[in-house]
């Protein structure tokens, strides 16, 4: 498991150069954490309304995921200025991100920060000994520091298993009584990203 010790403030700005980035409800922070171990930038707002969030998205071109019915009937995401994916509710967080790996033709990636999802650069082992346990110094070699937020970060044991959880969850995704139909997108095409209007209203 990737885990940090040092940190600064964490900006939401995306980096499009990495691919899709994702702004997760209130329902779905799990889901953001888990995106973001997959190596894709994901934020998450807790205690937005509806109105604001779609607004959010809009202005910061990230691709809304909720597990609201109701959030895809804003006019934003029916015209296509917002892109969108139904997340269906009954899953455990690692299932909905296979389920959105899945639904975008995206691969398990290079791991981003947990803590906010920016891009990690590798860090000399000299650089970060202040900044981390004296007993993780000595038993890791390969640090990792964000470059948006300044954590420190450092493949853990568990690391493997959360990748191999990821992908796994995301090839099954179909075979796992998920409607693929219901999340395939409102206002976005799966395979490309490219608005497309006049995707298939979500059902809940």
């Amino acid at each position: 498991m990737l885990v940090d010790e040092a940190g600064g403030g964490a900006g939401p700005a995306p980096d499009a150069a990495a691919g899709p980035s994702f702004l997760c409800d209130a329902m779905l922070g799990g889901l953001s954490r888990w995106l973001r171990g997959a190596g894709y930038d994901a934020t998450f707002e807790h205690g937005i309304d509806d109105g604001e969030l779609v607004r959010l998205a809009q202005r910061t071109g990230r691709v809304l995921l909720s597990s609201d019915a109701g959030v895809f009937e804003r006019r934003p995401l029916r015209t296509a200025a917002v892109r969108g994916l139904y997340v269906p509710r009954g899953l455990r967080p690692m299932e909905q991100a296979g389920f959105v790996l899945r639904e975008f033709g995206l691969p398990v990636r290079d791991p981003r920060c947990m803590a906010c999802g920016g891009a990690l650069a590798a860090a000399p082992k000299d650089t970060v000994r202040g900044a981390v346990p004296a007993m993780v110094a000595e038993r890791y070699d390969e640090f990792w520091r964000c470059e948006r937020c300044g954590k420190v970060l450092w493949k853990g044991s568990h690391w493997e298993g959360i990748v191999a959880g990821v992908a796994t969850a995301a090839a099954g995704a179909a075979g796992a009584g998920v409607d693929a139909g219901a999340g395939a997108g409102v206002g976005v095409d799966a395979a490309s990203l490219a608005p497309a209007p006049g995707g298939r209203k979500p059902s809940p």
